[in-house]
This record gives structure tokens, sequence and C-alpha cells, in this order.
């Protein structure tokens, strides 16, 4: 597998060995001890698997106090998805890394604990898998919103269909005062 290291400390972009022939694919998913080898050292302790229609945007979410490390991918479809850096001690505060992972692709995105993440669906459908580090929990949640001028992020949809939630969720900089 070929790994990809961004401008973000740890978030990885990783492109499995696909073998293929006339009758489809094979690749592998996850393999303990070559992800430990990449510096993914952590265990994971629930997957999770969304089916979004096009335009939607989920995020940008994190875990406040048991933030969640993520391992994601694309099996059908295609997003535009994103990592946010929103630990205000780091050199890269508020920069962010966007990738597109798609079905045929075969991309994953390696997101730490500690960042924030979302996805933009660019295909009619999307599904989408998330192996995390830590479960979820919906008391210990924490966002910023997805159009956030300071973060910048180059969405490639202009009007994304967000759940209320997301929608009210804080800009970094409100997010960092309430610190």
């Amino acid at each position: 597998m070929k790994i990809i290291e961004t401008k973000l400390c740890g978030v990885l972009i990783i492109e499995p060995e696909i073998f293929g022939d006339s009758r489809g694919f094979f690749k592998e998913t996850f393999q303990a001890n070559r992800y430990r080898e990449t510096g993914i050292l952590y265990d994971f302790v629930q997957d999770n698997y969304s089916r979004s229609r096009k335009g939607v945007l989920r995020g940008l979410h994190f875990q406040i106090t048991r933030p969640q490390g993520k391992l994601v991918s694309c099996s059908q479809g295609a997003v535009y998805d994103v990592v946010v850096d929103v630990n205000t001690a780091s050199a890269t505060f508020g920069q962010y890394v966007g990738v597109k992972l798609t079905a045929d692709n075969h991309r994953q995105f390696w997101v730490p604990p500690g960042y924030a993440h979302g996805f933009c669906v660019l295909t009619d459908t999307a599904d989408f898998q998330y192996k995390c580090t830590d479960y979820y929990d919906p008391s210990d949640e924490g966002g910023i919103i997805w159009n956030d001028p300071d973060v910048a992020i180059e969405w490639p949809i202009d009007q994304p269909l967000l759940s209320n939630k997301d929608a009210k969720l804080p800009t970094l900089r409100e997010l960092a005062n309430q610190s």
C-alpha cells in the first residue's frame, strides 16, 4: 500500500494495493500489523456505515474529551472528505486537508484523534465507512460549521444539504473563545 503524508500531523491518505482482473478486484481494507507500520497505533472498537445522497454534507465533527481516530473510505460513489486541525496549540491550527475518496480510487483517509472531520457527497449516492478508535458518545460531540470563513474550505458544492445540528455549529473562532 502507498502512504501519502499531508500537511497535518499524522493525517494520511492511504492507497491500498488492488488485485484485479476480468472477474473484478480484491483489496485488503485493513490488516492491523500493516497499518501499525504506517504509524496507526490505535485499536479500532467501532465500525460505522452511512449512505447519503448527492449534496449532503456531514460534519465537521469531533468528540471533545474522548476523541475518535477514524479510518474512512467510500465503497460506492464519491465524496470530498475533509480534516480540520482544531487543536489551538498546534502549528497547523485552523488548517485543513481535503481529498476525494471514491469507489474507483479505493483511497482511505486516516483521521487521528483530535481532528474535526466531515465530507460531502459528489455522486447520486455514496456509501461511506468509518473504523473508529473510540465509541461514539453523543454527550461528547463537538463541531465547527462547514463554511467557517477562517478555515476557508474549498468545498466542491455551494448549497449543501445539512442536518439541523450541523447548520448550527459554531465557527472555529467561536469554539476557541468558549475554551
